[in-house]
């Protein structure tokens, strides 16, 4: 008789990107070891919160949350989104001066996501936001329910058919913050009580799922074609190559050095409590 696999929860945005990621796991088409994985697909800030509570084994997180979690979770090695000279974007209905967005009231997708943090830190003071869903920013500012948005996920590329205008890029205006360093956005991490032996297995399952899907692109971008709100295939083919690239394999030394100097301005602005230990699993 098979022996009975041991179930763990996944989470990860429904969006082009970690659907990418995802795909040799949820496809099995990759070595599970011995884990059957239940997927939990909820927008990133959800997922912020549900771990900020341990309530999910291995999941998508903001990097700026996971200031919040390292007492309970450890960073996975694999599974980083990271801008490298691009990034969330605030986009407004004509153009406005950077210098008076802290007088404007923005969309943010969550106090917690990393497009938070960096805003922040670019406007270098609290700003006037709204919490509106991730995937509902761009009809707010449309609208007229705010003055700009903070813009994530595949709305970097579909702005302009609102007949929006890029205010800002903050992952330009981090490279040129940080001479060249890459934004670092998300991140995988899994939960510490699962012991060291579960969180490198589990690492080295989505490090092969991330592997798979770069091996086999075009069966893994129709998969998270299904994920694209409206992405054409060039668009998806596009916007995963964004975000699923070399640091998402591993991290690098300078995808380390990214992540340990954004959460270091995070804390030196007061915005998180202090700068976790960098603990990557292997």
């Amino acid at each position: 008789m098979e022996a009975a696999r041991r179930i763990v929860r996944i989470g990860h945005s429904p969006d082009p990107d970690d659907a990418f990621m995802f795909f040799g796991i949820a496809s099995e088409r990759v070595d599970l070891r011995g884990f059957e994985f239940r997927q939990v697909l909820e927008d990133i800030e959800s997922l912020n919160r549900r771990a900020s509570q341990g309530e999910i084994e291995v999941t998508a997180v903001s990097v700026h949350a996971y200031a919040h979690l390292a007492e309970r979770y450890a960073l996975m090695s694999c599974g980083a989104s990271m801008g490298d000279g691009y990034g969330p974007l605030v986009v407004a209905r004509s153009p406005i001066p950077v210098e008076r967005l802290a007088a404007c009231t923005v969309a943010v997708p969550g106090t917690l996501t990393s497009a938070f943090l960096a805003l922040r830190l670019c406007l270098g003071r609290d700003f006037d936001y709204r919490v509106i869903p991730f995937d509902r920013i761009l009809a707010a500012v449309s609208e007229r329910r705010a003055e700009a948005g903070l813009i994530i996920h595949e709305g970097q590329l579909t702005y302009a058919s609102e007949r929006l205008v890029k205010v800002l890029d903050l992952g330009a205006w981090w490279a040129d913050r940080t001479d060249g360093l890459p934004l670092p956005l998300g991140a995988n991490v899994v939960r510490r009580d699962l012991g060291v032996e579960a969180m490198g297995a589990l690492t080295a399952v989505l490090r092969d799922s991330i592997e798979y899907g770069l091996a086999h692109r075009e069966e893994a971008l129709a998969y998270a074609r299904e994920y694209g709100r409206g992405l054409d295939a060039p668009m998806t083919d596009r916007f995963v190559g964004m975000y699923v690239n070399g640091f998402t394999r591993d991290y690098g030394e300078r995808g380390r050095a990214a992540v340990r100097r954004f959460l270091e301005e995070g804390a030196a602005a007061g915005v998180i409590p202090t700068v976790p230990a960098m603990e990557f699993v292997a």
